[in-house]
């Protein structure tokens, strides 16, 4: 049974041009709000028209995660219900693509990627690219990392800071990347690896690299000015909030340090342990960084 809806004729479609689908689900690989940011960039000049659209009572668990509603004096108005849509897109030099976006679904997530692998079949996408991101123990004050991952090595195009395996937690956009490759199609993506002290805020820099990673993989270009003024403007607040702040801004020379030790000795091909660097304690780090949050939040920092 299929729990999408695809309009069959679409204006200003030419299916002989490259199309890429990009996907960002908001939930669970949203640290930073990086693909929310990035998504909300993207149609902030023009939403293009939904082409397709799931059934979202099927895939979404309202009370794990409520929609809001308005109560006005004494009824209820506007509510906003999730919504599930892909929507047809034009880049900064007018070349299409398609855009998946929503919650990730909470159930049936096989019938969720077989309903995305009937849109990407139906309109002829030749390239998958998924955006998330995700809190890593790093100090902002170094480059954000950007892990790339794919279903066939040919679309790899960095190397990523890891060898091996890892076992982390799945998500609906692993699973269509997984299922995608098995049936022939292209899939990639980008995970942004954001401060961890800093996940629960905005963080304009993650959506930033989130969109170059996808304008390298699908030669898709986008108008980044807005989005890296965002970024800007949030290094400087974090900055000054440090220089306020001695005690914090020590907890984070410490992530610094542990930072620069795994570099030195990634670059060196030695142990990834930094046993001669200062390290701050998993309790001065929550210590701090709770007085950083609070700061950060307060009526002076709100975005």
């Amino acid at each position: 049974m299929k729990y999408v809806h695809i309009v069959d004729e679409v204006d200003g479609l030419d299916r002989g041009e490259s199309l890429p689908l990009v996907v960002a689900l908001q939930g669970f690989l949203d640290a930073g709000n990086g693909s929310s940011l990035a998504v909300d960039h993207l149609l902030a000049d023009h939403a293009g028209p939904v082409v397709a659209t799931f059934e979202v009572d099927v895939f979404h668990d309202y009370r794990a995660r409520r929609p809001v509603v308005s109560f006005v004096s004494d009824h209820y108005e506007d509510y906003e219900p999730p919504r599930l849509v892909v929507r047809l897109m034009r880049d900064g030099l007018d070349h299409p693509y398609l855009l998946l976006t929503g919650p990730e679904p909470d159930t049936r997530w096989e019938a969720f990627t077989r309903d995305v692998r009937a849109v990407v079949e139906h309109f002829a996408v030749n390239l998958v690219v998924s955006m998330g991101s995700v809190p890593m123990a790093a100090p902002h004050s170094r480059p954000l990392a950007l892990t790339q991952h794919a279903n066939r090595a040919g679309l790899m195009l960095r190397r990523n800071p890891w060898l091996g395996e890892m076992r982390v937690p799945a998500s609906a956009q692993a699973l269509v990347e997984i299922r995608l490759g098995q049936k022939g199609h292209d899939a990639t993506g980008y995970v942004a690896h954001v401060p961890h002290y800093l996940a629960q805020f905005d963080y304009p820099l993650a959506a930033q690299v989130l969109l170059e990673g996808v304008e390298d993989s699908s030669g898709l270009s986008f108008d980044l000015d807005e989005i890296k003024v965002a970024a800007d403007a949030k290094a400087r607040e974090i900055a000054d909030y440090l220089a306020e702040h001695p005690d914090v801004a020590e907890v984070v020379a410490g992530l610094e340090q542990q930072y620069d030790a795994f570099a030195r000795s990634e670059q060196a091909g030695q142990s990834l342990l930094a046993e001669d660097e200062p390290i701050p304690t998993g309790d001065e780090i929550g210590e701090q960084f709770e007085q950083f949050l609070a700061g950060l939040d307060g009526p002076e920092n709100q975005n």
